[in-house]
């Protein structure tokens, strides 16, 4: 993320590389995981997910980025990348994906559509959308 974004403008927290956390966090704004945590988050904000992280948790935010290890289920209102040589065993329900080349994706996918009755689920064996879902 640059310098003087508004996600860095409203880092509320940090758990930072070589540091363990256990337990639950809530919080607003932005808070970057570089340690390892293991539990569950609860935002209306961002949580960033950077290289060195490895996170065992639930996780339900407005905006997840992950450059790191997730193992566990996330959910976010608005988006969820995952970008660099990030990890992600668990599934996804997003508003909005973005997924570069060359990350690691294992679970299932859950698009809301403009249309709140309607969802979109990937199948992760072929990557094919599923109908009637």
């Amino acid at each position: 993320m640059r310098k003087g974004s508004s996600s860095m403008n409203d880092m509320v927290g940090l758990l930072g590389k070589g540091t363990e956390f256990d337990g639950k966090m809530v919080f607003e704004g932005t808070v970057r995981i570089d340690g390892k945590f293991k539990g569950e988050v609860f935002t209306k904000g961002v949580l960033m997910i950077g290289e060195s992280a490895v996170v065992h948790a639930e996780v339900e935010a407005d905006t997840i980025i992950v450059r790191g290890e997730v193992h566990g289920n996330l959910k976010a209102t608005k988006k969820i990348e995952i970008r660099g040589d990030g990890k992600l065993y668990g599934n996804i329900i997003t508003g909005s994906l973005i997924v570069e080349e060359g990350v690691l994706f294992e679970g299932s996918c859950q698009m809301n559509s403009k249309n709140k009755n309607d969802v979109v689920s990937l199948d992760p064996k072929n990557n094919k959308i599923l109908e009637g879902v």
